[in-house]
């Protein structure tokens, strides 16, 4: 089975899919292919497709959409080798169901796997094999988790966990980057994080080191003034003391040496960066 939920829901089954068009059954498969080869409990299922309000007919009803779901799975596996059921892929157990994926892909696994080999690679201080695995990882998001899905609660709450993970695996990829020197390639991709990221202060952070390095001071500067006004405004908080702490040291600093190299860059601002 190849599971793919890092943007648009697709689930195939021995190459054919079995994602359903109809909302509801569509997220039980969206759940169940979150967590393959464990048990997601009914009380999870239920309360993911109807709240804290569930009908009486609740678990009447999920044990309808599971028919439909592996109706969907005995289609797929048609012309198989006659080794897997529908119910061996979609697997009823005590208190829940499993969908299994017989050791099949998962983009999640995946970029869990890249990533952390990246931030492990980070520790090391092994940037450039940190940057390119944690593109690698990156590149398997084609847009927000569960993009085509109407999620739940039990959806939502996955959803933000998942952004979570790939900002924090964007946070170190760049991070990599800037340690490799790479300041101006950043400067087109942080000015639209900045933008969509009013708030991510590691982000802006990063945003004012790459134009500092590039010999953009004054911008540098700007993107702390920006994003103190937005924190000031929106949250009622100041920069945090780290943020603080950057951007007297652009200000003591003054313009970059355009011939500096990175790694005395890094040093002289690695108190605050």
């Amino acid at each position: 089975m190849d599971i793919d939920v890092l943007g648009a829901l697709a689930v195939r089954e021995n190459g054919t899919s079995i994602t359903p068009t109809a909302a509801k059954p569509r997220q039980v498969l969206a759940l169940l292919a979150l967590h393959a080869d464990q048990v997601v409990p009914v009380a999870a299922l239920i309360e993911e497709l109807w709240g804290e309000e569930p009908p009486r007919s609740a678990r009447t009803t999920l044990q309808t959409y599971v028919l439909q779901l592996r109706a969907l799975i005995a289609t797929a596996l048609e012309g198989g080798d006659g080794s897997r059921t529908p119910k061996d892929v979609l697997v009823t157990l005590p208190g829940g169901y499993m969908l299994s994926s017989d050791g099949g892909t998962s983009d999640v696994r995946e970029f869990d796997r890249l990533a952390g080999m990246g931030y492990r690679a980070m520790d090391a201080g092994d940037f450039p094999n940190a940057a390119r695995l944690l593109r690698e990882a990156l590149a398997l998001w084609s847009g927000p988790a569960f993009a085509d899905v109407q999620g739940g609660v039990q959806l939502d709450m996955e959803t933000r966990r998942l952004e979570e993970t790939r900002l924090c695996a964007l946070d170190q990829r760049i991070e990599a980057d800037l340690r490799l020197g790479r300041h101006r390639e950043l400067l087109a991709e942080l000015t639209v994080l900045a933008s969509r990221y009013r708030t991510h202060e590691n982000l802006h952070g990063q945003f004012m080191l790459a134009l500092h390095r590039s010999g953009r001071r004054g911008e540098a500067l700007s993107v702390y003034q920006r994003l103190r006004s937005t924190l000031v405004r929106e949250l009622g908080i100041e920069p945090s003391a780290a943020l603080r702490r950057l951007q007297r040291s652009i200000l003591m600093t003054g313009p970059e040496n355009p011939m500096e190299t990175p790694e005395s860059t890094r040093k002289r601002l690695a108190r605050v960066g």
